[in-house]
């Protein structure tokens, strides 16, 4: 068992398994709207109960042992949103709610004139700083990530072994396959992990523009030059597992990026989670372990999308992976 400085990290890494044993909490960003999809991809129904993908992921959440989830919410939505979960999830895990806001931005500082992009994925995280108190699980509303994922992560977060090291915090990250999270309907932006040899995370490179060519995957820059990608790939799909210094980081990083990058694009620049956990790594703050996962990632990028994501989670229940009726 590790231990460290008196801080948070010494409360959670001193003393019998029993005295720290932990639960970790699902946060899932459901703020933002499907630009390329058109719509609120996050509430339209892929299953054939009239289930929405996010009721899939609480589901394998609450099979791995979650019991507590956070929505990250425009405040316009919650109605919405609380009227599906009330009647399914929420009877079974115990689900709060935190509003993304423009305005919700440190003394001192204003939104610009003409802003209405949301402050990105960390900002999205940061609207529920008062909620969180244990190791957390980040991931998107819209995306199906598999259940064995959600097994790995938990006894990651559950375990202070797995992630306490004696100078500096561990995270988690779990890595898919590129080829079993690409879309047949045009290209997509994906995050491409280079890895240690220990299996860390060393760097993500970002492609913006990668997918299937000429039977195989590559990606482009310029829209002429295509640079081919090795299929089994590992990348991030945003299923990220943090330690609660993650949030004071994250807090304390957002009145610099709007000090020196806000500037530069004061009506897109947004403040990522990738990009500071990249941050993080570059300045030797914290470690990320890759956690590889076999499962197939599912989502809507595009309409046609739903189709074969509806056809892929029926055939799901088919096999018994789940019932005919979640909730």
């Amino acid at each position: 068992m590790c231990t460290l400085a008196i801080n948070y990290f010494d409360s959670r890494c001193a003393g019998s398994m029993e005295d720290v044993m932990t639960k970790p909490i699902l946060v899932i960003m459901a703020a933002g709207m499907g630009s390329r999809y058109g719509g609120l991809k996050q509430i339209d129904p892929v299953g054939s109960a009239g289930e929405i993908i996010i009721d899939f992921s609480l589901y394998d959440a609450m099979m791995a042992g979650f019991d507590r989830a956070i929505f990250i919410i425009k405040k316009e939505m919650e109605p919405d949103v609380r009227a599906l979960m009330d009647d399914g999830a929420a009877k079974h895990i115990d689900i709060s709610y935190a509003f993304q806001s423009l305005d919700d931005i440190p003394d001192g500082f204003t939104v610009p004139e003409g802003r209405e992009k949301p402050w990105g994925t960390c900002h999205a995280v940061l609207a529920a700083r008062d909620m969180i108190d244990e190791p957390f699980v980040v991931i998107n509303a819209d995306d199906y990530y598999g259940t064995s994922a959600w097994q790995h992560m938990y006894d990651f977060l559950k375990n202070p072994d797995a992630h306490c090291n004696a100078e500096k915090p561990t995270y988690a990250m779990i890595g898919y396959s590129l080829k079993n999270t690409l879309t047949e309907y045009g290209t997509v932006a994906r995050g491409v992990c280079v890895t240690d040899g220990e299996g860390n995370l060393s760097k993500i490179d970002e492609r913006l523009k990668i997918g299937w060519r000429d039977g195989g995957i590559a990606y482009t820059e310029d829209d002429l030059h295509y640079i081919p990608v090795p299929d089994d790939s590992a990348v991030s799909m945003n299923f990220w597992g943090f330690t609660l210094d993650f949030m004071d980081k994250m807090k304390s990083g957002f009145p610099e990026f709007l000090t020196n990058e806000l500037p530069e694009n004061p009506l897109k620049a947004e403040y990522l989670l990738p990009r500071k956990v990249d941050e993080l790594l570059n300045s030797g703050q914290a470690i990320v372990k890759v956690i590889p996962t076999g499962d197939r990632w599912y989502g809507v990028t595009y309409k046609k999308d739903k189709a074969p994501t509806v056809a892929a989670l029926q055939a799901l229940k088919d096999r018994g992976i789940y019932p005919e009726i979640l909730w």
